[in-house]
């Protein structure tokens, strides 16, 4: 982290840039805050398209196989166990409704995946840090 970017803490915080620093590197040290990120725009990266899809499993495979044969599918940014009908929902992006398309494929080749069910993203209502 970048001495600017404690001073702009300690000011937000009302602490000095030092002050602001050893409760930052205390926070870091108690697990509280696990890394830092730079929040990347999908679009300049040619990644336009946006979809969440819900994954129906055959049988009943434990979350760590289904997470193995996502991990090889990089269009996959996000994936959660759920209840409800579907065993797990995805958040995927990709370049176009094509690239889309031949992702969710690849997805549905996986033997634990019975079925998917998908929605594209049109606009992005609220796009709020994560706490």
């Amino acid at each position: 982290m970048r001495a600017r970017d404690t001073d702009e803490i300690g000011e937000a915080a009302g602490l000095s840039a030092p002050a602001a620093k050893r409760r930052l590197d205390r926070l870091v040290a108690s697990g509280a805050i696990r890394g830092f990120t730079a929040i990347i725009d999908p679009q300049t990266l040619g990644r336009g398209t946006e979809a969440f899809v819900e994954v129906c499993c055959s049988g009943n495979p434990p979350p760590a196989e289904l997470r193995r044969h996502l991990e090889g599918i990089p269009e996959v940014i996000e994936a959660y166990t759920v209840s409800g009908a579907a065993d797990a929902v995805l958040h995927m992006l990709a370049r176009d409704i094509p690239h889309l398309e031949q992702a969710i494929q690849r997805l549905r080749e996986a033997p634990v995946i019975d079925r998917t069910e998908s929605v594209i993203v049109l606009s992005r209502l609220l796009d709020r840090p994560r706490v």
